[in-house]
Order: C-alpha cells, then structure tokens, then sequence
C-alpha cells in the first residue's frame, strides 16, 4: 500500500483557521456597519472619527407613465399588448415614458414599436413595428434625446430567426416634433 502525503501548501492547520474566521468576522462586520449602496455608516451608529452619521436620503423616485395602460397604436388582432422595456424621465415638466412594445404572439419573436406616453396625451409613434426591428436597449439621456439600439435585417431573404444588423437609434426633439436617425453595422456573424 502507499503513503499519500498532502504537499505542506495544501496543508491548513489551527493558525491557518484562525486567520479565515477572523477575515470572516472583518467582512461580516463591515457589511454590517455600512450601507451597501454608499459604504458610509447608517444613522445611529459610531463612525470611526467619533460623530453619529445621519442616514443618506434616497432620492425620490421618478414619476412614471405606465404603458400597460395606454392605448398603443399596434394592430395586434387578437393578441394582447406587451410592453418589452421603458425607461422614464421628466420633459418639460411632465412625465414620460418611451416603451417598446411588439404583440405578444404564441411563437416568434414580433417586431417592436418605439412609443414616447404621456398621461395626458395619445401615445407618440417614435419607431413603427412595420420596421421589422427588435429594440434591446432604450433610454432617455438628460439633454430629453432617447437613445435606443435593436436587431434587424439586410434584406427579406435574411432568415427572421437571425438578425444580421446592430440598428443605433436616437430620438431629438425639433420644434416640438422628433426627428429619427439611425445607423446600421453588420453583426458579427454577418
């Protein structure tokens, strides 16, 4: 029979065990005495200087128009509405919400609609799901433009289940009307 010896590396021993438990206690402790989105030390507690920290306020959270409830300008037949991302902000003063939104059909994935909503007006058509696109990302930058980019097609004998363009889009209001624009770049595996 033989002997199997364990390298001295591989090896832990009391010392080795002491260490990690009290590794362990250091981040336990450290979690527990700092917020985990700011770091800084939560109101009621000694920070290390000597003074109580009061709690950081959160910001309050952005008013937001819910697309679910809108009337969308998509002819869906008998297939509800869905509403594939929204990003929200506030536009002059009121709230808005730009969604993307295709028919939600039993097999494929349906082309996006780009939608800017309001509460107190009909739904703005940015993008029409006519244009064959699948939006994967949309937001609205600070200067009130939406940025957003989706998948497409180079042409109708491009197989719908393989997107062949990256499609940049971008969104800018010009007397009180949005202007479109839009690059596209092969993919990958184009």
């Amino acid at each position: 029979m033989t002997e199997r010896r364990i390298p001295g590396h591989a090896r832990s021993g009391l010392k080795h065990w002491v260490l990690v438990a009290a590794g362990c206690a250091a981040v336990v402790g450290g979690a527990l005495g700092a917020t985990s989105a700011t770091g800084a030390v939560t109101g009621g507690q000694q920070a290390a200087d000597g003074p109580v920290a009061e709690p950081v306020p959160t910001a309050a959270p952005l008013p937001e128009v819910d697309p679910a409830k809108a009337d969308l300008p998509l002819e869906c037949g008998p297939f509800p509405v869905a509403v594939s991302l929204k990003a929200s902000a506030v536009l002059d003063g009121r709230p808005v919400t730009v969604a993307a939104a295709h028919c939600r059909a039993d097999m494929g994935t349906p082309p996006d609609g780009v939608f800017l909503v309001t509460a107190d007006a009909a739904p703005v058509t940015l993008l029409p799901d006519s244009e064959g696109l699948t939006v994967t990302e949309l937001a609205i930058r600070s200067d009130g433009s939406i940025r957003g980019t989706a998948r497409g097609y180079s042409s109708p004998d491009v197989p719908r289940f393989s997107p062949d363009l990256r499609v940049d889009l971008s969104w800018t209001r010009t007397a009180g009307a949005w202007t479109k624009q839009e690059t596209s770049t092969p993919t990958a595996g184009a």
